[in-house]
């Protein structure tokens, strides 16, 4: 007899699940409901649409043959039925059937299953504060939302937009809303950019640039309300301020929409999510969830976490659909894996970060190393920093963030592979990544990493993070010392250090102690990648200075205020 299987959500997850189970059981009786009238749409796209890199919008919505992708294409093509405009109301797991709404008609019909698939995705969190409900404040999720904001873009000759919230999807939009001329606002409740993404100091480092093309960033402020007249919004505000706007994005996050699951005696997770084992069956094995409703397990800390991304949901829904067809095929997890486009700039992560890894329990150790994509001297190289996390105990790699304005993506992706298979520093160090001067240097930024976090573990190198550096630097007990060029130094260095000398690599043995006498003093060294630092580290400590750290990255990961011309004592 067919299996009866009805998918609850036609977007990524249901959608894979449908069309991978048809390629794999030509029988199965398989009806996805939708309770929008659009599925299988690229959500992550839109706001490439906004800014204009993608002219049509059918792209998000069409075959890349110019088919649309709606109900009668998956009938003829795909071999599934789709239903839209419906919504699943109640799941009886007794009788195995699933209570549908004609949201046109306000027809009830009911559909029995033996499997069930939920893929109802997530919803944007919105904001319950005064003047809300005023038009141009939008939420950035769904297809209808997007072309609402394109079109009041035009309409009310928008010039001023506030975007609450920086992350993923709060700083493509700026970059889009900036493509576009407008005066970008973000406001942000936390102390960076990507709060979920990157570390202060590398957040810092992509602020710098964003704030010199304009944008402008509020952080560590509160979204108090909403201003407006004539029932549209005119500015937004803050705990600090009021800022004009002719349109608001609300981009602080996404829930999961568990009500269908939990309302039918579902386990849901300690994350919020939908409950999954590792074959992504639900607490009931006869009904699945996969994509943004359901729970995933960090790869590195084990936790369970809420972890919405559209790759993953495609993942979930070809593990799905291969279990129905009972494989019993392990999904094993994710690194919350991610990456984006932000002007020129570039920002990625995977595996854990600062605040993760100690919430995890982990013991590690940091490192931020700068560099660039390519050899230097070939055209277009492009600047790079790379920050690496490993567990001291192992040395194994726990996270890693990536920034700069060429070739993060393929760090991001090296790195998330090699963590997949529980590499360590060593493996790092030793992987055979290609070479070539227009692709790579000879050491990749990867393995230049793992070694110098290698020497910062067993000792051989003792560096300091620029965050916590940057109050330390102004404290009298600390001695900066700068070992470039006298040139260098003088047309850029730190500036706020209450001490700061320049002694030039080449003359640290044979001066140091001419210019340093307290052997027992506070001293920092700093080049402008940290390579002369960690020289300058060794030597100093060769010499019987007691208390020498390198800057980490020195001046290229510098994200902090610098200064020029002849040093005023």
């Amino acid at each position: 007899m067919a299996k009866k299987v009805v998918i609850i959500g036609g977007v990524a997850a249901g959608m894979k699940t449908a069309s991978r189970l048809r390629r794999r059981d030509k029988d199965a009786e398989i009806t996805v409901v939708e309770r929008g009238q659009q599925v299988s749409y690229g959500a992550c796209g839109f706001p490439y649409y906004i800014g204009g890199d993608v002219k049509d919008f059918s792209s998000f919505t069409h075959t890349p043959q110019g088919f649309a992708r709606d109900a009668e294409f998956f009938k003829n093509v795909k071999g599934f039925d789709v239903v839209t405009g419906h919504e699943a109301q109640k799941i009886d797991r007794a009788n195995k059937t699933v209570t549908v709404m004609d949201k046109e008609t306000g027809a009830i019909q009911e559909m029995s299953y033996d499997v069930l698939v939920l893929g109802t995705g997530a919803t944007p969190v919105k904001l319950s504060l005064p003047g809300a409900e005023l038009g141009g404040i939008h939420n950035f999720w769904f297809p209808w939302e997007t072309l609402k904001v394109k079109e009041e873009m035009e309409a009310y000759k928008v010039t001023d937009v506030v975007i609450v919230g920086a992350g993923l999807i709060g700083m493509e939009l700026a970059e889009a809303f900036h493509k576009q001329g407008l005066i970008v606002n973000i406001v942000e409740m936390q102390d960076r950019i990507l709060p979920q993404m990157l570390d202060l100091e590398m957040a810092d480092l992509v602020k710098k640039p964003l704030e010199k093309a304009g944008i402008r960033l509020y952080l560590e402020e509160k979204t108090l309300g909403f201003e407006g007249e004539n029932g549209r919004v005119t500015a937004v505000k803050t705990d600090k301020r009021t800022i004009p706007a002719q349109l608001v994005i609300v981009a602080v996050g996404v829930r999961p929409n568990t009500e269908l699951a939990s309302a039918a005696g579902l386990e849901l997770g300690t994350s919020g999510a939908i409950a999954v084992n590792e074959y992504l069956q639900t607490s009931d094995p006869d009904i699945y969830a996969g994509g943004d409703c359901a729970e995933n397990m960090n790869l590195i800390s084990k936790k369970r976490i809420f972890a919405p991304m559209g790759s993953t949901a495609n993942k979930h829904g070809r593990v799905i659909a291969d279990n129905i067809c009972g494989d019993m095929i392990k999904y094993p997890g994710v690194l919350g894996t991610g990456i984006c486009q932000i002007l020129n700039w570039q920002a990625g992560s995977t595996g854990l970060n600062e605040k993760t890894a100690k919430a995890a329990g982990i013991e590690f150790e940091s490192v931020v190393v700068p560099g660039f994509d390519r050899l230097g001297y070939m055209p277009g190289a492009q600047r790079l920093v790379l920050k690496l996390l490993a567990e001291i105990k192992t040395q194994k790699v726990i996270g890693a963030q990536v920034v700069g304005t060429g070739g993060v993506d393929k760090r991001v992706d090296a790195l998330a592979a090699a963590m997949s298979f529980g590499a360590t520093l060593e493996d790092l160090s030793n992987i055979d990544f290609a070479y070539a001067p227009p692709f790579n240097g000879p050491i990749d930024n990867i393995a230049t990493a793992a070694n110098v976090l290698m020497n910062k573990i067993e000792g051989r190198l003792r560096s300091i993070n620029p965050k916590d550096f940057k109050e330390l630097r102004k404290s009298g007990e600390y001695t900066l010392v700068d070992v470039r060029t006298p040139g260098e130094y003088k047309s850029n260095r730190i500036a706020g250090c209450a001490n700061i000398i320049n002694l030039p690599l080449g003359k640290v043995r044979s001066e140091a102690e001419n210019v340093l006498a307290d052997k027992d003093a506070k001293l920092v060294c700093s080049c402008q990648i940290n390579l002369r630092g960690y020289e300058a580290e060794t030597m100093l400590r060769a010499l019987g200075y007691k208390n020498v750290q390198s800057l980490e990255g020195s001046m290229s990961s510098w994200p902090y205020e610098t200064e020029s011309g002849e040093k005023k004592e």
